[in-house]
C-alpha cells in the first residue's frame, strides 16, 4: 500500500473509496490533446481513481502522485538527500528527545489563509488522535506512548519524544500539513466531503475531479517557490493498458508508468524519452492469516517451495533486466537489510511432502490480484499453473483498485486466502512496522505475533546503531522463517515522457509519485 525515499509511505492497492464529486468546468484541449495556455498542460496516464485527496490518509500510488502536486512537504528527501520545503530549519536536542521546527515566513493555503504552526500542530493532532485512524499514527507513538507537539510561536513548534529515537526524523519527513480552518470540527476527517474539494500548498490547486475519468489541478501563483513552467496537469485515468500506451504513441498522454512487457514498443516508437531507475519497491506476496489453513506454516511452505521464483519475475517483469529476486521484506535502500536469509528453492517434491504432512492434500485456494496490472495478472497466471502442478486448484480472483483496497483494509477479511502485494519505504526500516504490526491498519497478512512486535517497538527507539541493526536483523529473520508475507522482487521503475517536454532532469525522477518537482517540467516551444 503507500511516497517512496524516506517519504515512508506506504504503496498498496488499498485505501478506502472515495466517491466522486463533480464541477461544471469543462476541458479545453488542443489538437495534441493538452490545455490550452502558455506554458502547456502535462497528461499524465494513472491507472485508477486516486482514493483520496487527504495527504494524511494516501497510501496508493495514484493518491500520491496527485498530493505530491497539490502539498507542500515539511521535509523532502530524493536520493538521499534531504531538502526543506515549508520547514525552513529542524534542529534536535542533544538526547534526541526534543525537535524543534521553524516554518518558512509568508506560507499560504491556495485559498490565500496564512499557513502557520496552528495548521501543524492541527495536523499532527488529528494523526495521534485515535479516532481519525491514520496509518501515520504508528511513526508517532514510541513503545506506547505519544509524542506531544507544542506551538511555540507562529513558525516555531516543538515536538517532545516520551523517549530517544533515532527514526523520528526520518518519520517526520513523510507529514505534509493539511489546513486547519479547512477541517477543524469534522468528525471523521477520512471521510469528510471537504476532502473533494482540497485547499493545498504546493505548486498546483485543484480544479477539478471527475470519477473514472480524470483530476485536473492548474499552476497555484500563491506556491512560496519557483511558480511551476506548466500551466496545468491533467491526470487521466487510464486502466486498460494497450490503450494508454497507445495513446501515449498517439499524442494523447504526455506520460506513462511503462509495464515492462511495453518497454520495447514505447521505445521503438521514438516519441518518448524513457527513463528507468530502481523502484526503492519491493513486490510481495501475501497470505491470508484469518484463514485458518493458512495459518499452518507447513502450508506456506510448501506453497512456496511449489514457485520458481526466478520464473515468476520473469512472467511478471518480462525479464531481469525489469527486477531481481528479493530475498528481504525491506527493499534495497533500506538500512540494515539482510541479504543472507532463510530461502525456499524451487522443490515440488517437498512442496507434496509439506502438503501432506499438513493434512492439505488436494488444496483449494482463492487467489486475488489487481487486475489492471499486467505484471501482477502475468505472477498469478504462472501461479495457478505451478500450483496445479502439485495437486493444489487456485481460484483467480482479478479485482480493480477500489474493490481489492476495501477488501484488504478489513481486518476481518476472508475474501481470498492470498493476494500480491506492493510498498516503497524508503531508507527508514521504522516506517515498515505499519505493515507488520499485529494491530497495524495496513497489516494484509493479519499475522499477529508479540515477539515481533516487541522487536519493532524498541528497534524504532533503539539509539545505538549496532543493536537497531540486531533488531532490524532479527525482525527479517522471523519474518523469512514465518513467511506471511513472501517477497518476490525488487522492480525497477520506468518512466516515458513526451519528447516535447523538458525540465526532466530539474524535475528529479522519483520512484512512486514519479517526479519529485512536477513544477520544473515545460512543453517546449
Amino acid at each position: 500500500m503507500l511516497r517512496k525515499r524516506s517519504l515512508s509511505a506506504v504503496v498498496l492497492l488499498l485505501v478506502s473509496l472515495l466517491a466522486g464529486a463533480c464541477s461544471s468546468y469543462q476541458v479545453v484541449t488542443d489538437n495534441r490533446g493538452g490545455l490550452s495556455g502558455e506554458r502547456g498542460n502535462l497528461i499524465i496516464a494513472i491507472k485508477d481513481d486516486p482514493k483520496t485527496f487527504n495527504p494524511i490518509y494516501a497510501g496508493d500510488s495514484m493518491s500520491l502522485t496527485i498530493n505530491n502536486a497539490l502539498y507542500a512537504p515539511l521535509m523532502s528527501v530524493n536520493n538521499g538527500e534531504k531538502k526543506f520545503v515549508l520547514a525552513e530549519s529542524l534542529a534536535a536536542s542533544k538526547d534526541l528527545k526534543k525537535f524543534t521546527l521553524k516554518l518558512r515566513a509568508g506560507l499560504v493555503w491556495h485559498d490565500g489563509q496564512p499557513l502557520t504552526t496552528e495548521d501543524v500542530l492541527f495536523t499532527f493532532n488529528s494523526i495521534l488522535d485515535e479516532k481519525q485512524h491514520s496509518y501515520f499514527r504508528s511513526s508517532f507513538v514510541l513503545d506506547g506512548k505519544p509524542i506531544s507537539v507544542n506551538k511555540i510561536d507562529e513558525r516555531t513548534i516543538e515536538f517532545v519524544l516520551p523517549q530517544a529515537s533515532a527514526a523520528f526524523e526520518s518519520s517526520l519527513v513523510q507529514i505534509i500539513p493539511i489546513p486547519k480552518h479547512i477541517f477543524e470540527g469534522e468528525a471523521d476527517l477520512e471521510k469528510s466531503e471537504k476532502n473533494y474539494n482540497p485547499v493545498g500548498s504546493g505548486p498546483f490547486k485543484f480544479k477539478e475531479y471527475r470519477s473514472g475519468e480524470y483530476v485536473l489541478v492548474e499552476r497555484a501563483d500563491t506556491y512560496f517557490a519557483e511558480k511551476s513552467k506548466l500551466d496545468s496537469i491533467t491526470y487521466r485515468i487510464a486502466k486498460e493498458n494497450n490503450s494508454a500506451v497507445l495513446a501515449l504513441q498517439n499524442g494523447e498522454l504526455n506520460m506513462l508508468r511503462v509495464e515492462p512487457q511495453d518497454y520495447a514498443k514505447v521505445k521503438a516508437a521514438g516519441n518518448a524519452n524513457l527513463l528507468m531507475f530502481p523502484s526503492g519497491g519491493v513486490t510481495t506476496m501475501v497470505f491470508n492469516m484469518n484463514i485458518d489453513i493458512m495459518k499452518q506454516k507447513e502450508v506456506r511452505q510448501a506453497i512456496v517451495h511449489a514457485l520458481d521464483k526466478q520464473e515468476l519475475i520473469q512472467a511478471g517483469f518480462s525479464s531481469t533486466e525489469f527486477a531481481e529476486p528479493a530475498p528481504s521484506i525491506f527493499s534495497p535502500d533500506t538500512l540494515y537489510i539482510k541479504k543472507e536469509l532463510p530461502a525456499y528453492h524451487y522443490d515440488p517434491d517437498k512442496s507434496k511432502a509439506l502438503l501432506k504432512a499438513a493434512g492439505a492434500e488436494g488444496l483449494k485456494i482463492r487467489f486475488a490480484y489487481f487486475s489492471a496490472s499486467t505484471p501482477e495478472t502475468n505472477m498469478a497466471l504462472y501461479l495457478q499453473q505451478k500450483l496445479k502442478e502439485v495437486g493444489i486448484q487456485v481460484e483467480l480472483i482479478p479485482l480493480d483498485g477500489a474493490a481489492l483496497g476495501k477488501k484488504a483494509l478489513n481486518k476481518d477479511n476472508t475474501d481470498y486466502d492470498m493476494s500480491f502485494g506492493g510498498y516503497s519505504m524508503g531508507f527508514e526500516p521504522d516506517a515498515y512496522k505499519v505493515l507488520y504490526l499485529s494491530d497495524a491498519a495496513y497489516n494484509y497478512s493479519h499475522y499477529k505475533n508479540e515477539q515481533f512486535d516487541q522487536w519493532w517497538q524498541q528497534a524504532a527507539v533503539e539509539t545505538d546503531s549496532a543493536k537497531r541493526e540486531q533488531l532490524y536483523g532479527q525482525i527479517q529473520e522471523l519474518s523469512a522463517q514465518e513467511i506471511t508475507t513472501y517477497p518476490i522482487a525488487y522492480g525497477k521503475s520506468i518512466i516515458a515522457v513526451d519528447s516535447r517536454f523538458a525540465g526532466i532532469e530539474e524535475a528529479g525522477a522519483k520512484p512512486v509519485v514519479m517526479f519529485d518537482d512536477f513544477a520544473k517540467l515545460y512543453k517546449q516551444k
